[in-house]
């Protein structure tokens, strides 16, 4: 369990400073027998001590940790992602009983938003099985870029989460994903900023995304990969 104080501080153009003794593990991406993204099956423990610096190049041959090479290849890390609230980015899609909230540069391709005709589809949909696929496929979305709100409460569909760190791997497209942040961890930037906290976010840590620090899927693109042959 994370201790008091725990939060991430982005390092100019460095890496990801982790405080605060958050727990670190490998979260794979499960298909079903159609290829669909259909669960997360959890993988091995990382071990990390109170305080650790995780890559932000994508070039480090200690990862996930940093190894100083951001310096060698002089790593652009410029954050270039937006500083509004979610809900003031969000596309808004209305259902009967949903109302789902959709900012698309948080996109991290994790796919699990396509089935049942996709979770835009399934707002819309009335049905009481088309509502529960929508909030599930909510839940799955590692960045947080989709969620489902309830019409009448106002309140959105979210787990409470502890607070740890997940390295999210897809072997369907024989990638490593991004760096999966759950239970609000406060995340700091090079300029002494705070992002919004949120439930779920993912961070770059392929080092081509151009939605810094978050994820944009470029690591499908790119191939990028963390030599962690153990999975």
């Amino acid at each position: 369990m994370a201790g008091k104080g725990a939060k991430i501080m982005i390092a100019k153009d460095g890496p990801y400073i982790v405080s605060g003794g958050l727990p670190i593990n490998k979260q794979i991406i499960g298909t079903d027998k159609d290829g669909e993204a259909e669960k997360w099956i959890k993988g091995k423990k990382v071990p990390s001590g109170e305080t650790c610096a995780l890559c932000r190049c994508g070039g480090s041959k200690g990862k996930p940790f940093c190894d100083g090479t951001h310096g060698k290849i002089k790593f652009d890390g410029t954050e270039t992602a937006s500083r509004k609230p979610f809900s003031e980015q969000a596309e808004v899609t209305e259902g009967a009983d949903l109302r789902l909230e959709d900012v698309v540069p948080l996109c991290a391709v994790a796919r699990f938003c396509y089935k049942g005709g996709g979770i835009w589809d399934l707002t819309v949909k009335s049905n009481q099985k088309a509502r529960e696929l929508a909030i599930e496929e909510a839940k799955n979305c590692p960045a947080g870029r989709l969620v489902e709100y309830d019409k009448k409460s106002g309140k959105a569909h979210e787990d409470r989460m502890e607070q740890s760190i997940s390295l999210i791997e897809d072997p369907q497209k024989k990638v490593s994903g991004p760096i999966w942040l759950r239970g609000g961890i406060p995340v700091e930037s090079s300029d002494g900023t705070t992002y919004e906290v949120r439930n779920r976010q993912t961070l770059c840590r392929c080092g081509k995304s151009e939605n810094k620090p978050f994820c944009d899927g470029s690591h499908i693109d790119s191939g990028f990969n963390d030599g962690d042959e153990s999975l």
